[in-house]
């Protein structure tokens, strides 16, 4: 119930709908320009990451290979350290306050998932039970 609820804050006021909407624009132009359609799709899933964070985490995803590396250090050179320091500033400044301090703990578990988005996968915490999977 929670979770349920700091998602629901988060949606509403910790700019959870602001960061799914600019993160499924950029999806929108990677795949329109057909070359950057996995990172379309990193795009998509740092969206639904945002959209509803508490109560969810990263892990890898079994069996990726060498070119989803190679795509995240160009990920990262392009897009991924702005966003980073996005989610870092926004958590900083989230954390200022007491009532934002869930908020800003949220954007600094987004800061991974920005840098390195291919190559995970977001589960729910509950499924961390699973062999094989831990977090990131």
């Amino acid at each position: 119930m929670v979770r349920f609820l700091l998602n629901l804050l988060w949606l509403v006021f910790g700019s959870g709908i602001v960061l799914a909407i600019g993160y499924g624009i950029a999806a929108l132009i990677c795949f329109a320009l057909v070359v950057t359609i996995p990172f379309g799709v990193a795009s998509l899933r740092l969206a639904y990451y945002s959209l509803w964070p508490f109560g969810r985490t990263l892990v890898p995803k079994p069996g990726v290979g060498v070119a989803s590396g190679l795509a995240n250090v160009l990920w990262l050179i392009v897009a991924g350290w702005w966003l980073a320091l996005s989610h870092i500033v926004a958590g900083v400044g989230l954390c200022l306050t007491v009532v934002g301090i869930p908020f800003g703990i949220a954007n600094f578990k987004l800061v991974p998932a920005a840098l390195w988005p291919l190559g995970r996968e977001v589960v729910e915490v509950d499924d961390l039970r699973r062999p094989g999977l831990s977090p990131v």
